[in-house]
């Protein structure tokens, strides 16, 4: 039975990676799949991993009916065997209802990809509807890790290396970006309670405030 699946985890726990490895599966199968991405890092319409891996993807718009999109392409004689949504966080709740209703009309196995709560641990709207309306929900095993050490579950959004907790819901960026930029870093429970990213965390540790440690 055709199913809508939600993958989802933190940040930078290969969610993307996932999705492009799913796509070249079933190509590879001689099936012919639907991409549909919002607001990837690498551009519009673009479906990208860190892993350096891209294809091209629709990008969906505000408000764009998803399930008349589906039948659209395939009155005019278009394939699609699956449809593969990533950044699906950013989908608006009712473009969720209508990927449910592409698998349920049409039979067509929808897997959707994204994460769960945004950088002030709230749920994204597009992750409620599909935990709400998913066949399975999927976490994804590939765990990221807090600058501790520690399982990430949280993302934290940063500007200038420090962490903030305030701001629109949605500001596009990525880990690992120059700390003058909005970036993301993932972070454990704790250290996102606390607001202690890896950068303040390695001042501190080098700050000379700390006692020394003597060999005798």
């Amino acid at each position: 039975m055709p199913e809508l699946v939600f993958f989802s985890g933190t940040m930078d726990c290969g969610k993307s990676t996932l999705a492009l490895q799913i796509e070249h599966n079933r190509s590879a199968r001689g099936l012919q799949g639907m991409i549909l991405t919002r607001d990837d890092r690498a551009g519009e319409g673009k479906l990208s991993s860190r892993l350096g891996l891209v294809t091209d993807a629709v990008e969906v718009a505000d408000g764009q009916d998803l399930y008349a999109f589906v039948v659209d392409h395939l009155s005019q004689g278009g394939r699609a065997d699956y449809v593969i949504a990533d950044e699906a966080q950013f989908l608006d709740p009712e473009q969720i209802d209508q990927l449910a209703r592409v698998v349920d009309d049409l039979g067509v196995d929808v897997y959707a990809f994204g994460i769960t709560t945004d950088f002030r641990t709230k749920l994204f709207p597009g992750s409620q509807r599909l935990v709400e309306l998913a066949d399975r929900v999927e976490v994804l095993q590939v765990e990221a890790l807090c600058w501790c050490g520690a399982r990430a579950t949280h993302n934290a959004r940063t500007v200038g290396g420090e962490m903030v907790v305030e701001g629109a819901q949605v500001v596009v960026g990525d880990v690992n970006r120059s700390v003058d930029e909005v970036g993301y870093e993932v972070l454990c429970r704790r250290h996102h309670r606390r607001r202690m990213t890896a950068a303040p965390s390695r001042a501190a540790a080098l700050s000379p405030d700390v006692l020394p440690v003597s060999a005798g």
